[in-house]
């Protein structure tokens, strides 16, 4: 910052939340997710044991699913959905 430069503070309130899906491993079921989550305008999301290989970031609607792997029985996974602006 520069002297004499006004500096401004932008606040947003966020909704935060946790979510025990039991299973996203169905066709569609992320994306049912996103909507649901959407329509209760949450920003932030833990989820757990949605039993999925591997781990990475998938886009889904308005929200990106950022998460890792679990063990070989698709146990003790746990992700996060959050709002992209």
């Amino acid at each position: 910052m520069f002297v004499g430069e006004a500096t401004r503070k932008i606040q947003k309130k966020m909704k935060l939340g946790t979510w025990n899906v039991r299973s996203l491993y169905g066709a569609g079921s992320l994306k049912a997710a996103a909507r649901e989550l959407a329509r209760y305008q949450i920003d932030v999301v833990g989820v757990q044991e949605f039993r999925w290989d591997k781990g990475g970031t998938v886009r889904a609607g308005d929200y990106d699913f950022f998460y890792g792997k679990g063990n070989e029985n698709h146990q003790l996974e746990t992700g996060f959905l959050y709002t992209v602006e």
